[in-house]
This record gives structure tokens, sequence and C-alpha cells, in this order.
């Protein structure tokens, strides 16, 4: 291979080379508008030792840890985007659709396989389980540039961050019932519950430390602040694992705390954790693509039942999973059918699908290699389409504003003050009032506002408008008035 001789330096040309070319690969794929895991894949695909030969890469185990790995670190910048404002309304569907919505998904896929492919029905079933849950990476990269309604995108967001354990659950218990014909279904059952209780109470005692810490501990640089916050993620899973509970589920919970807390250094972190989610994505799905063969996935047999079995996925066992797992739920038949569509399947299904290979199952090979061509077209196919569909719904909703601006302090803790950031709404008090006719806390300064991404500088007879990102220094003592004034709704007439 290329790069056998090189050694040390070689490696560190490669590393760069791959992280050079998945920055170059996400800019394009939302020019062409298909996921940039597609491309990744791709990328992996290519440079592999049935592409270019660039790279010979067949270490199961290592790629199965690299995708757990990548997964934490997505699925903790995923959980702290997220407001719990939002997923609050959407709960009770979101945790429906990642239990029985991918039970029944699996079930269905596995259904048609034992049909499609000569296999026994545990393995069909497994087959099933590893295809049945959404992608978090997916999904968070998918929807985090498009403007779907917010309903909607909180549903999927919040079903792919915790829709793991079920697939995670199923897939082991298939595995393990394969191996040991002995076993008892029932006695596997109750690890289940014991995985989704003991991981939600991990993710929400460990997110309520990290809170505290991330808030109390004065440490001598800013920049450790980042990495502070990431290696709680990395406690969260191996503690939950440690003792059988669900790790990715333990940290998607404890990353909702943390980033629905108020913290100190709260948009470095922000951004560090975002930097280092997009090159975990990299490195992990061309560490994927990498160790998928394309002369074994592109197989004229592969090809040909992975394209029957995607069509069930996407078109029967999605939509029947969505529409039984909301009945009763104030979803309308639009909104089903946008669920329905945007059931995306990435990383994690091709993660478990090195599990059966791990375990040494028959069939393991034309298993990965099937699920893989699934996914691939599943990304390629839906995620392509997501905001077309969403349009033809209408489900489209309002532009997302983001800021691309941030002021903090340096030395922050030493200050004994802090920089807030606040986004106003039409609902807010202050809106529409003069900054000297508010009352901030004595200790308060309006040091920016920034409105249509335009310089505002703060005097008394500015006035606040609705949307305006205001940009707050106060003590850490007055932090609490403060925000409690910022929060303040106004007050309706009721006529």
């Amino acid at each position: 291979m290329l790069f056998e001789s090189f050694q040390n330096d070689g490696l560190i040309f490669l590393i760069a080379f791959l992280l050079l070319s998945g920055i170059f690969a996400a800019k394009f794929s939302s020019q062409l508008g298909l996921p940039s895991l597609v491309l990744f894949i791709g990328l992996g695909l290519v440079i592999g030792s049935d592409g270019l030969g660039l790279i010979d890469f067949d270490n199961v185990m290592a790629a199965q840890f690299i995708g757990i790995i990548a997964l934490i670190i997505i699925l903790f910048e995923g959980g702290m985007q997220t407001k719990w404002s939002t997923v609050r309304s959407v709960a009770i569907p979101s945790i429906s659709l990642a239990t029985l919505g991918v039970f029944l998904t699996a079930f269905i896929t596995g259904s048609a396989v034992y049909i499609i492919l000569d296999v026994t029905w545990l393995e069909a079933l497994l087959f099933g389980a590893i295809v049945g849950s959404t992608d978090a990476a997916a999904v968070f990269a998918t929807l985090k540039e498009r403007n779907i309604k917010a309903k909607m995108g909180a549903t999927l967001e919040a079903e792919s961050g915790t829709n793991d354990p079920m697939a995670v659950f199923l897939t082991v218990m298939f595995i393990e019932l394969i191996l040991h014909e002995d076993t008892s279904l029932w006695t596997l059952v109750p690890s289940f519950f014991w995985q989704m209780g003991v991981g939600l109470l991990i993710g929400l005692g460990i997110g309520k430390i990290a809170s505290l810490s991330l808030n109390r501990i004065n440490l001598e640089s800013s920049g450790l602040y980042p990495i502070f916050a990431l290696t709680f993620a990395l406690i969260t899973y191996s503690t939950a694992s440690v003792i059988d509970a669900s790790g990715f589920l333990a940290v998607y919970v404890a990353a909702l705390v943390i980033g629905n807390s108020e913290l100190m250094y709260r948009y470095s972190i922000f951004q560090f954790n975002e930097g280092f989610a997009w090159m975990s994505q990299i490195m992990m799905f061309i560490i994927l693509g990498l160790l998928a063969f394309p002369e074994q996935v592109f197989q004229w047999s592969v090809i040909l039942n992975g394209l029957i079995i995607s069509v069930v996925l996407i078109f029967i066992a999605r939509p029947a999973a969505i529409f039984i797992s909301t009945l009763g739920m104030k979803y309308s038949l639009k909104e089903k059918t946008f669920l329905s569509w945007a059931g995306l399947r990435g990383a994690v299904p091709i993660v478990l699908a090195t599990f059966p290979i791990v375990a040494g199952l028959d069939n393991a090979a034309m298993y990965f290699n099937i699920i893989f061509f699934v996914v691939l077209t599943s990304a390629l196919v839906q995620g392509s389409t997501i905001s077309y569909v969403a349009k033809k719904l209408g489900l489209m909703g309002p532009k997302k504003d983001t800021p691309h601006h941030s002021i903090e302090l340096i030395s922050i803790a030493k200050a004994n003050a802090e920089m807030v950031q606040f986004q106003t709404s039409r609902e807010n008090d202050i809106v529409g009032h003069k900054l000297k006719d508010i009352s901030f806390p004595q200790k308060a300064s309006i040091s920016a506002i920034v409105r249509d991404n335009d310089l505002v500088t703060p005097y008394g007879d500015t006035e606040i408008k609705a949307g305006d990102f205001l940009y707050i220094l106060v003590s850490k003592k007055d932090h609490t008035q403060l925000m409690k004034l910022l929060n303040k709704k106004r007050k309706v007439r009721r006529d």
C-alpha cells in the first residue's frame, strides 16, 4: 500500500488528508443536496483496498471502537444543542417511536428478510433489529441546516437520540438466542428495562453534576472547559456500560441536562463540541467506508436483495411503525407521512452490523454487505429529499436564525463575572422598551446588541426589538436576577 513505508509521518499526512477530504465533501454535499455521510462513506470506499488502494483496513474491532466513540461525541453535541422546551412537547411520541417503533420496524423488516434470504427466523429478526433504529449522526447532520418545522425536527432528533438502546438490546438479544439455543427470551426482557431506566438515571445524575462542576470549578485556561465538558460524556457512557445500562441513552440525557443549564463559557463549549462532532463524523463514516469492500457490497445479489429490503424498510416497515406508534397522538396525516420518510439510517446500523462478525455468526459478512447497501440507499433516497418532501407537505419552518457571533470574557472565572447572550422574542416583556426604562441589575451592563447581523451600539434611548441578540456583562451573583428579567413574559391583555 502507498503509506506502508511512511510509518508515523505517513500516518499524520493520511489523517490530515482524510480530514481535508471530509471538509470538502461536507462543502460539496450541501451544494449537491446530498447528506454528507454519503460522500464520507464514498470517500472511504474510493481510497480503500478495493478502490485506489491507499489504505488496507479490515479491523472490525477497531472500526467498532471508533464508531462507538464517534457516536458518543455526536450524541453529546446533538443533545447539548437540543432545547428542552422543544423536546418536552414531543417526549411521549418520541419515546413511543424509540421503543415500539423500533420493535415494529425490526419485526416487519425481519419478516421480509426471512422471505427474501435463505436464513432462519432468528437470523432474519437479527437483521431487522440492526436496521430498526434511525441514526442520530445522520438525523442531526441532515436537519441541522434545513428549515423543518420545530415539532418535526424535535421529534426526529429526540427519537434518534433515544432509540439506540432498543436497537442494541434487540441486536444483542438475537445474537444471544442464536448462539445459545437454550437461552430463554423472558430472562432477557428485564435487562431492557434495566438498560433504559438506569441509563436515564445515570444521564440525569451525571448531567447535573457536570453542570454544577463546569460553573463552580475555576480552571486555569478557558480552553479547558470544553474538554472538561466532553470528559463527562465519556464518563457517562462508561459508567452506564459498566453496569450494563444504556450508555448511548445516558450520554444523550446528560447532554440535554448540560445544554439546557446556564453555563460559563457556554458558546466556547458549544463551538468546540460542534467542531469535534464534525471531525468524529468525518472519521467515523470514512472508517466504516474503508471497512466495506466495493466488490462485495456491489455484487448483483447484494444490490437486488438490498433494494428489495430497502423498499420494505422505507415504504412499509417505517410507515407502519410511525402510524401505529403515534396512534392517539396529535400528529396530522402529513406529519406522520413526513416522519415516515425521514427515518434515516446511518452509522448505527453499520456499527451494529459488526456485532455478528465479532460474535462469529454464520452469514455475518452477508449481513454487513446488505446492511451497508441499505444504509447507502436510505441516505441517498431519503436524505437527499427531506427538504423537498417537507416543502410538498407544507412542513417547512422559518429560516433558522443561528448567531455567528459570540462575546466572552477571556478570564471569566477570575473576573467573577460572565457574558450572557440572549435572543429576544415577541413574548419577552423587555421588547419595545428603551434600555434606560429597563430595571437591569446594578452590576449588569449591555455590551452589545446584534440586530440582523449588524452591530447596534447600546445607548439609553436604544429600543429593544424582537430577534435582537443581547450581550450583557453581569456579575455572577446577579445572574439569576438578570435571567428572570430577560425571560419575563409580556402580559396579554384580555378585552
